[in-house]
């Protein structure tokens, strides 16, 4: 699967309009068949940076998102949002989804 996290710098104006206006591009990457999932998240520290966490199946579902018309439109919408140019972490790992943390186990009844 490929694994992806991204980091926004949002200007502070669209601070908290942001998830709004990604809306459509959320739900249109999250309607690709493969599509595993496309989570944002707010940092807890910085309320100007906002955090995408995504997956898709393999190969050829990474290549359809970024080939995709709602992609294209996406980077448009984000562009006039954000202060510098995001910050990336894309890799190939093994796994078709989330593990349990060994580490921190708790026994559920």
């Amino acid at each position: 699967m490929y694994f992806i996290v991204v980091k926004y710098r949002v200007k502070p104006e669209f601070a908290e309009s942001f998830i709004e206006r990604t809306a459509e591009f959320t739900a249109a990457t999250r309607a690709e068949p493969g599509n595993l999932w496309f989570d944002w998240s707010r940092s807890v520290e910085d309320p100007e940076e906002f955090v995408l966490v995504e997956a898709f199946a393999d190969d050829d579902a990474a290549a359809a998102h970024v080939g995709s018309e709602h992609f294209a439109r996406g980077l448009d919408t984000i562009r006039p949002l954000i202060v510098s140019t995001p910050r990336i972490v894309s890799r190939k790992v093994e796994g078709s989804g989330w593990d349990a943390m060994g580490e921190l186990r708790i026994d559920e009844d």
